[in-house]
């Protein structure tokens, strides 16, 4: 059973895989041997969180600490997952893995407790403030940033008084020589890439789709990877357009509603 899984036929393999192992689970009553069960399901998808963990990098967290926490949300992901919910395991773990990440960016990093607000406000300022220092030809005032940011300046007082609390690299760390005045802060996003979802989604797609009958998996096929008409699909299928355009629009609900977020932990 390959770990490192690059196509649709290798992660419904691994999903099938890892459903079969944790179903063993269910039934279990050795703790040993539940345990053992447990430690394949992580082995096994250890990939997911590995790749995960390297959507993450370079936003000031050690590598080695951004799989380590990833692991434990896989870890985690496995032992709450429930088979008879229905849900592919990879579309909880997926989610759930990503979760216990960006809570390490937000709780564990710290090493002194400041609001939240202070945090996200401190991002935007450290974003904001190479922009001001080019139009001003200097360093600008707190009022001046909060003009900019739309905030009151107390707040800009306080978050920059409350600088250094985070214990990994300042997002006013040069990026490194050559770089001119380019700063850690140009380099990360504002939000996360959509392209990352897009990439999650695939993945959890491909089980899904898997277990569509024939019929879905062709509409599907010829309406999303050919690019054919309706009409042409209806004269494939022997079914009319509107017959398709149907089917399409139960099928694409069906899929849509199997990868909304279900909260099966125990």
């Amino acid at each position: 059973m390959p770990v490192n899984c690059s196509s649709p036929r290798q992660r419904a393999e691994r999903e099938a895989a890892t459903q079969e192992l944790l179903r063993a689970r269910v039934v279990a009553v050795d703790n040993d041997e539940r345990q053992q069960l447990l430690e394949k399901v992580v082995e096994l998808n250890l990939e997911v969180a590995r790749g995960i963990a390297r959507r993450f990098r370079g936003r000031g967290a050690e590598d080695d600490d951004l799989e380590q926490v990833a692991c434990l949300g896989l870890m985690k992901a496995a032992t709450n997952y429930r088979p008879e919910t229905g849900v592919p395991f990879i579309g909880y773990a997926v989610p759930t893995i990503r979760g216990e990440v960006k809570r390490y960016f937000r709780d564990c990093s710290w090493t002194v407790r400041i609001p939240r607000r202070l945090q996200e406000l401190q991002g935007r300022i450290a974003r904001v403030l190479p922009l001001l220092v080019q139009e001003l030809g200097r360093e600008p005032t707190p009022m001046e940033i909060a003009d900019r940011l739309g905030v009151d300046c107390s707040e800009v007082r306080e978050a920059d008084a409350a600088r250094g609390c985070f214990n990994v690299l300042s997002l006013d760390r040069p990026v490194g020589a050559g770089d001119g005045d380019l700063l850690l802060a140009d380099t990360v996003a504002d939000d996360e890439d959509p392209h990352l979802s897009r990439i999650d989604t695939i993945d959890q797609l491909g089980p899904l789709i898997s277990a569509l009958a024939p019929r879905d998996q062709r509409i599907l096929e010829l309406a999303f990877v050919e690019n054919w008409r309706q009409a042409d699909i209806g004269a494939d299928l022997g079914i009319s357009q509107m017959q398709v355009s149907r089917l399409l629009t139960r099928i694409l609900a069906g899929l849509r509603q199997r990868l909304e977020p279900i909260d099966i932990a125990a």
